[in-house]
């Protein structure tokens, strides 16, 4: 969300680079330089299409943006970094404004009983490893398991559960999906605004956490560029 993103965008010094996406997208880059390292930050936009001008969400945004941004970005990029919120899970030991790295990614709304499709269905995909940076800044990590849905109903838990989550968000593995077609490696940063299996309706948490979340994620940011320029995928 744009929200989120501001401050880091303004704590690297970015600036808006108006020509990076066709004109018709509605999606935003932010270009620059952090130390020795290149660094785009992309944003969905805001929604034109059913005029609800709210921030753009969910897989369908988030797969477009990230494969217009690498096929724009061709050559020139190594590594692509989800950074965002989450709903966490209580029996996985996650916390409100606790920090996720992706083990992998999968979703949970994708349901096509037929065998031969189940597996793409589910969609699973690993992200890059990262145990020097998780103990250089203290983060859990876990699988993020992705759904068009803010809320969820028990059909959704079920998969959830099956999918091994820690945290569940609504772009993950559509972000996953486009890198993975551009060879990308990738992993996410996902702070954890809601508790998915808690007692409070999710929309109610998240607002109520949106501020603290989005702290934590400005806090996190900077050391997680700072570890991973410079550095090879196998040295993260």
């Amino acid at each position: 969300m744009e929200d989120e993103a501001k401050p880091f965008i303004t704590h690297l010094g970015l600036k808006a680079d108006a020509d990076f996406f066709p004109r018709q997208a509605p999606f935003h880059a932010f270009t620059g330089s952090y130390k020795e390292c290149d660094v785009t930050i992309i944003t969905a936009g805001k929604d034109e299409v059913h005029g609800a001008g709210v921030d753009n969400v969910g897989t369908v945004p988030a797969a477009m943006a990230t494969f217009l941004a690498l096929q724009k970005l061709d050559g020139k990029a190594d590594l692509l970094i989800n950074a965002g919120t989450c709903g966490g899970f209580k029996a996985m030991d996650a916390a409100i404004g606790d920090v996720f790295l992706t083990t992998g990614v999968a979703n949970h709304d994708r349901r096509i009983p037929i065998p031969a499709f189940e597996p793409y269905g589910v969609g699973f995909i690993e992200s890059v490893s990262v145990p020097k940076l998780r103990e250089a800044i203290g983060a859990k990590e876990g699988v993020c398991t992705t759904g068009n849905s803010l809320d969820k109903h028990d059909i959704d838990e079920y998969h959830m559960k099956k999918n091994g989550a820690s945290v569940k968000d609504m772009e993950a593995a559509a972000i996953g999906w486009a890198c993975e077609l551009h060879k990308m490696p990738h992993f996410g940063v996902k702070v954890v605004t809601d508790i998915v299996d808690g007692d409070k309706p999710t929309q109610e948490e998240f607002i109520e956490n949106l501020h603290k979340a989005a702290d934590s994620l400005q806090a996190t940011l900077p050391k997680v560029i700072e570890h991973v320029c410079g550095r090879d995928h196998d040295e993260l």
